[in-house]
């Protein structure tokens, strides 16, 4: 009926469908519903997919589809808020399947990061692993590392791991660099070395360059528009470097954050030593950059004692402090800044608190007593925070309501925290990177549990894995010829037989 209407009755007046249209797109969905009521033209009227497509777009939903791809906009928002209710009441409810990205004996974990359900891994032994998350069989491809100089002797232990959308970078003990490409496969397509042990590893969350600190040496590496490798630029510092992040979203030349014992540093390669923050006797205890700001927490001692530890909120276009929050007599061990709401960040602190803080105001929404040792990892979102502790504890909380909803426990400290809709990926990594009094290259599987570290993927998305929700230890098909007497392979789905 709509290519039949030319004017739409608009009380005592007849307006054209174009201009009926435009005022409709003013009305919310409570309203269109309402005015699709009065008439069979309103109904035609309130229900095109011109307004509906809007609304979707409005409200964050399929924002990289045109409205072509869809021939009922009105049912796939109504499809899309019911799945976002069944994810949050998953959450709440710890509904949903949990698996664990197992690894063979003998290797201990050194470090983790994810990015958008991929997850990196790094061992002793020298390996590193990729595991794709989003796919139910998980299978984890190792990337193969540089040869060393006469293939001679044990390859070192992996210090740092780091992955994007488009890059994984490993750093090495022995001061080594490895960039991957997650499109090109798993040869490296870029390495360089150090001459010392490689203190921190930054990648930028979306683009291209890689940044390392070794020594009093921070350098950033970056390829250009025909895809060689260059350094930009090379910064030398007066002192070690503890914390090192990369600026997102930056255009031209790569900007670097590094926190130096007490001094932070603003990197650019027109400006190179360029300080953002000193107090002498205040050393920085944890770092986070997004896009604009930097924060971090500055620990205060000696003849400051009766001064709070701090966590500063520093401009980074004006190298200005925008506010001060937190009063805690623990240090701030964690502080999560990019993935927060926007005016909000959550950090963690050594007091075995979690605290959320409204920057705009300058103090603290919500605290929470979440672990018997220190904070080591925290996130947050809208509606919910997800920390980890020294002690191994993983607990997710409602941040409005400011209660637990439910807690998961592991041997080692939880080092990695990261989640969205309907994921967590959480890693407990073990301080003992060598663990006296026992062997744990013998294939002992209560030895390597206990020394070994464990990263855990959840999955909150139900209908996606309702037919497919296997138990680990039948994720295997007759391609796995060998196993060990805790990861036995079974052919379950009987499909890939």
């Amino acid at each position: 009926f709509q290519n039949e209407i030319n004017e739409v009755p608009f009380f005592d007046v007849q307006l054209p469908y174009e201009l009926a249209l435009k005022i409709f797109r003013y009305l919310g969905k409570a309203e269109l519903g309402r005015c699709a009521q009065v008439s069979r033209t309103w109904k035609i009227l309130a229900e095109d997919e011109v307004l509906w497509y809007r609304l979707c777009q409005e409200e964050g939903y399929l924002l990289d589809m045109s409205i072509s791809d869809h021939s009922c906009w009105k049912l796939a928002l109504k499809n899309c808020r019911a799945r976002e209710h069944m994810l949050k009441t998953n959450w709440k409810n710890r509904v949903g399947a949990v698996s664990q990205l197992r690894y063979e004996p003998g290797r201990v974990l050194c470090d983790v990061h994810s990015c958008d359900g991929v997850v990196m891994a790094g061992y002793t032994s020298g390996e590193v692993r990729l595991w794709d998350t989003r796919t139910w069989d998980y299978t984890a491809p190792v990337l193969a590392a540089v040869p060393g100089p006469g293939g001679a002797g044990a390859p070192p232990h992996v210090s740092f791991v780091r992955i994007n959308s488009s890059l994984a970078v490993a750093a090495y003990e022995d001061g080594t660099v490895s960039v991957w490409s997650l499109l090109l496969g798993r040869e490296p397509i870029h390495h360089f070395q150090h001459n010392q042990r490689i203190q921190a590893l930054a990648l930028a969350p979306g683009g291209t360059a890689v940044a390392t600190a070794s020594g009093f040496e921070v350098k950033v590496e970056s390829p250009d528009d025909k895809g060689f490798w260059q350094t930009p630029g090379t910064f030398e510092i007066q002192k070690l470097v503890n914390f090192l992040n990369l600026v997102p979203d930056v255009t031209g030349s790569p900007v670097a954050v590094a926190a130096a014992e007490d001094i932070v540093y603003l990197l650019r390669a027109e400006d190179p030593g360029k300080v953002l923050h000193s107090v002498y006797g205040q050393p920085v205890t944890c770092l986070d950059v997004s896009a604009r700001e930097a924060a971090f927490g500055v620990k205060t001692f000696g003849w400051l004692l009766n001064e709070p530890n701090q966590i500063l909120l520093y401009n980074l276009e004006t190298n200005q402090c925008v506010t001060k929050v937190g009063n805690s007599i623990g240090d701030f061990s964690c502080v999560n800044l990019h993935n927060s709401p926007p005016n909000m960040l959550v950090a963690g602190n050594k007091d075995r608190r979690v605290r959320v803080f409204d920057v705009r105001r300058g103090e603290a929404v919500c605290s929470l007593y979440a672990h018997q040792l220190g904070v080591s990892a925290v996130q947050m979102d809208e509606w919910k925070i997800v920390s980890g502790g020294e002690e191994g504890l993983v607990c997710v909380w409602d941040q409005r309501m400011a209660t637990k909803l439910w807690e998961m426990h592991a041997r080692h400290p939880v080092r990695h925290v990261w989640f969205n809709s309907h994921s967590l990926i959480t890693a407990n990594i073990p301080e003992e990177k060598n663990p006296r009094g026992s062997s744990i290259t013998d294939d002992d599987p209560s030895v390597h549990r206990k020394y070994r570290g464990i990263i855990y993927s959840y999955e909150f998305s139900v209908d996606q894995l309702a037919g497919e929700s296997v138990l680990p230890i039948c994720r295997s098909s007759y391609d796995e010829v060998t196993g060990y007497n805790y990861n036995i392979g079974l052919a379950v789905p009987y499909d890939s037989i």
